[in-house]
């Protein structure tokens, strides 16, 4: 079990902490439960075997929050199936699709082997490992046949870049599942202020490893995403519960995406980056020639540009690891920025 931090004095804050880590947790648990058995749970065997959802305090506040959890599960990506639990039953039920679910055989090179060691050994933590040998313990009692390959068992609900972002996580995730408003502090950019936002969040989706929360920003009266790591640690959920909802027919994902440059490509630009450098450039471009600027070794890719300001914020966040060949106005945009950034620092000598 994930254990909430000592209590500081500010007990409401502690207590949305707690709320929002059991919702987390139970994430975990369900997606075990689903992928840990071939046949289709009903909603009421799922009440009864899978951890977190004990405290319902009656059967709609239980089927509201297998709703909202059912839809986070589809918004993270994870296949959710219904089916007839039995050939001679008309009841239905749900698991998760573990052909769709599980990666397909993969290379990896020497770094990116280490980088997934790293998160193995984070996952295998005694308290995840204890949280998912209880949840599938719970099963077997139930009399749910439990399959025994290990690598199912095994299998994160949530992706491990949750534990890094549990605080912010942790509290918006409270307020959505309350159906609350929420005011945070929250930059644009990395070199940029913070400003106050006041905003209807709908959901928390990832994209390409990044968490993002969309909702309807009041001030704006428009729809926005934030990134979490760009949201100041101090939330605060307000107003009446279960009165903010995501909208029918919303796609989460989708909104992230057109934001954050996944639409249809619109042009392209010539990038220099430095040796063992922009890995986020790298995938996304691709490698036209091999060339030493200022005496460093790089690469010369070809990028797609889907948004000119998600493009000009990545390069112009790698510094001089990362030079604009083409085209000359993404090139001015860029040293635009920099030396934007450069007069907004103080130099010490």
């Amino acid at each position: 079990m994930i254990r909430a931090p000592p209590r500081t004095g500010r007990g409401t804050r502690i207590t949305l902490y707690r709320v929002a880590i059991t919702k987390v947790e139970r994430l975990m648990n369900l997606v075990i439960a689903l992928l840990s058995t071939r046949q289709f749970l009903t909603a009421e065997r799922i009440r009864e075997s899978v951890a977190g959802y004990e405290d319902s305090v009656s059967d709609e506040a239980f089927s509201r929050m297998f709703e909202r959890d059912k839809n986070e599960l589809r918004d993270l990506g994870i296949p959710l199936e219904m089916g007839p639990v039995s050939r001679y039953s008309t009841a239905e039920g749900y698991r998760i699709n573990r052909d769709a679910y599980e990666l397909p055989e993969i290379d990896l090179n020497s770094a990116e082997a280490a980088a997934v060691a790293v998160a193995v050994q984070m996952w295998e933590s005694p308290e995840l490992a204890a949280a998912a040998e209880g949840a599938l313990l719970k099963l077997r009692a139930a009399g749910i046949h439990v399959e025994t390959d290990a690598a199912v068992a095994s299998v994160p609900a949530v992706p491990a870049r949750t534990r890094g972002s549990e605080p912010v996580l942790g509290k918006l995730l409270a307020a959505i599942d309350a159906g609350q408003a929420v005011r945070f502090e929250h930059r644009g950019a990395i070199n940029a202020p913070y400003l106050m936002r006041d905003v209807e969040p709908w959901g928390v989706v990832t994209h390409h490893g990044r968490w993002y929360l969309v909702g309807h920003d009041r001030q704006r009266d428009a729809v926005r995403t934030f990134r979490l790591s760009r949201i100041g640690e101090d939330i605060t959920a307000y107003g009446p519960v279960n009165t903010v909802h995501k909208p029918e027919g919303v796609d989460l994902r989708a909104i992230v995406a057109r934001v954050t440059g996944s639409a249809p490509v619109t042009g392209s630009a010539t990038v220099w980056v430095a040796e063992r450098r922009g890995r986020e450039l790298r995938r996304a471009g691709t490698v036209v020639a091999e060339r030493a600027i200022g005496g460093r070794s790089g690469a010369v890719l070809e990028l797609p540009v889907r948004s000119h300001d998600w493009v000009a914020r990545l390069i112009t966040g790698l510094g001089p690891d990362a030079v604009v060949l083409e085209p000359a106005a993404l090139r001015a945009d860029v040293i635009a920025r920099l030396r934007s950034v450069f007069d907004h620092t103080e130099v010490s000598a």
